[in-house]
């Protein structure tokens, strides 16, 4: 099971895990990536069990990569125990992954197989998740509220692809507003 070999605070804070995640956002080594679509903890076990899902899916074939590790204690006070007397003992280890995250990726197979591979692994999973496929132009696809929207009305994903220039370039995701039709006026 994933778990870091030292660190240097035994036990850490809750923190927060609100907005965005900030970086591995693009499918960077792989053809295919899982994403989340939500804020968790995913725990060193529900990764591991999620790997074994996806190889066993694959018969050995291709390559996976696991983007996310957990580096965060959580602890646990024993059962039946008073309050007070300080905070328990570390219990278990998680990764905090937040919208946008790449989870997982995937190379050297058929999209049809990593599709399926990818469901069984969501299966194990405590958050929602879409399929990500490396764009011609290596951009990142832009999480936020409207698609989040988009992704729980069920819109399927070909409409966020990233536009490449004509000089082969890669162009940034652009948030466009939307234009507010003008009232016409009443005569």
């Amino acid at each position: 099971m994933l778990m870091p070999k030292r660190v240097k605070w035994r036990k850490v804070q809750r923190g927060r895990m609100s907005g965005p995640a900030k970086s591995g956002r693009t499918v960077a080594f792989g053809e295919f990536g899982l994403a989340t679509t939500e804020c968790a903890w995913v725990t060193a076990r529900q990764i591991e069990a999620a790997r074994r899902a996806m190889t066993h899916s694959l018969k050995r074939g291709g390559k996976v990569w696991i983007r996310v590790f957990p580096d965060k204690p959580i602890t646990k006070k024993p059962a039946e125990t008073r309050m007070g007397s300080g905070k328990g003992a570390p219990d278990q280890w998680v990764a905090v992954v937040k919208p946008g995250r790449i989870l997982f990726e995937v190379a050297g197979i058929e999209k049809k197989e990593a599709m399926e591979a990818f469901r069984l692994a969501s299966m194990k999973l405590p958050v929602n998740t879409v399929t990500l496929e490396r764009a011609a132009g290596l951009g990142e696809i832009v999480f936020g509220k409207k698609f989040l929207a988009k992704v729980a009305s069920g819109v399927p994903l070909e409409d966020e692809t990233v536009a490449v220039a004509t000089d082969g370039a890669p162009k940034e995701p652009e948030l466009v507003k939307p234009v507010k039709p003008a009232k016409e006026e009443e005569a």
